[in-house]
C-alpha cells in the first residue's frame, strides 16, 4: 500500500535537502508536482491516492564539485564541463519552481570576531510578523494565506508595477532568458519585499532585489 513519504510528512512545514545535486535526478523531478500543486498523487493499477504536500522547500548545494568555484581564497580545481554537469543535475523546470536561489559566500575571519551588533532576531521577527499580517488582511476570505500562493488573478490585482518597473523586468527577462514561471516568482518576491517595508506599491528597487535572488538563472560562463 502506498504510504506518505518525506514530502507529505513535511506538509505545512519545511523540507530541507542538503547537497541537492547528490539526490537522484528522478527523485528531484518528482518534487515538481508538490511544489506546483501542494499535493502528491500516487497511481497504482487498482487505485490512485493523493496526499497533501504543501511544503516550504529549502535546499543547499555547492557551486561546483570541489566547492571552491568563485571563492577568492581558494582555487577551483574543476573544469567547466565538470561544473556544468554538476549543476545540470538540478533541472531548469525545478529551479523555476524555487522562489529564491542565492549565493552564500564563506564567512571571513574579521566577521567572525566582529563585536558590532547587527539587527536582532526579535527585530527581524517583528518585521516578518508585520508582513504576514498585511498578507492575512489582503487575502482575508480568499483561501490564500501568503504571497507565495497567489494565483494569476491575484498577481494582476496585487502586483501591479509602473512603466519603469515593467522596463526593468523586461530587460531582466531578455538578458537572463527567464521563463514565465520565473516572472511570476519575481513578482511574488517583490510583493513580499514591499510588504516587509510596509509599502503598498511595488517599486523598481523591490523588483531589482527580487531579480538578484535568482542567481542560478544566469549563465556562469
Amino acid at each position: 500500500m502506498p504510504r506518505p513519504g518525506e514530502v507529505s510528512l513535511a506538509h505545512n512545514g519545511v523540507l530541507f535537502l542538503d547537497e541537492l545535486p547528490e539526490f537522484k535526478k528522478n527523485v528531484l523531478e518528482v518534487l515538481r508536482q508538490p511544489l506546483e500543486d501542494g499535493r502528491v498523487t500516487i497511481a497504482r493499477a487498482t487505485t490512485s491516492l493523493t496526499y497533501p504536500a504543501r511544503i516550504m522547500l529549502v535546499a543547499a548545494m555547492n557551486p561546483c564539485p570541489c566547492g571552491y568555484y568563485g571563492d577568492p581564497q581558494h582555487e577551483c580545481s574543476c573544469t567547466i564541463f565538470q561544473i556544468q554537469r554538476y549543476r545540470s543535475r538540478v533541472s531548469g523546470p525545478l529551479l523555476d519552481r524555487i522562489d529564491i536561489h542565492i549565493e552564500v559566500p564563506a564567512v571571513r575571519y574579521r566577521d567572525l570576531v566582529n563585536q558590532q551588533e547587527g539587527e536582532s532576531s526579535r527585530q527581524i521577527m517583528e518585521r516578518v510578523k508585520g508582513a504576514r499580517e498585511i498578507q492575512n488582511e489582503r487575502f482575508r476570505g480568499k483561501k490564500v494565506f501568503c504571497n507565495a500562493r497567489m494565483t494569476s488573478k491575484h498577481l494582476k490585482k496585487y502586483c501591479q508595477i509602473d512603466q519603469k518597473g515593467n522596463r526593468l523586468l523586461e530587460m531582466a527577462m531578455a538578458k537572463f532568458g527567464l521563463s514565465a514561471r520565473a516572472y511570476t516568482r519575481i513578482l511574488k518576491v517583490a510583493r513580499t519585499i514591499a510588504d516587509l517595508e510596509g509599502t503598498e506599491t511595488i517599486s523598481p528597487h523591490h523588483l531589482s532585489e527580487a531579480i538578484q535572488y535568482r542567481t542560478l538563472d544566469r549563465d556562469i560562463f
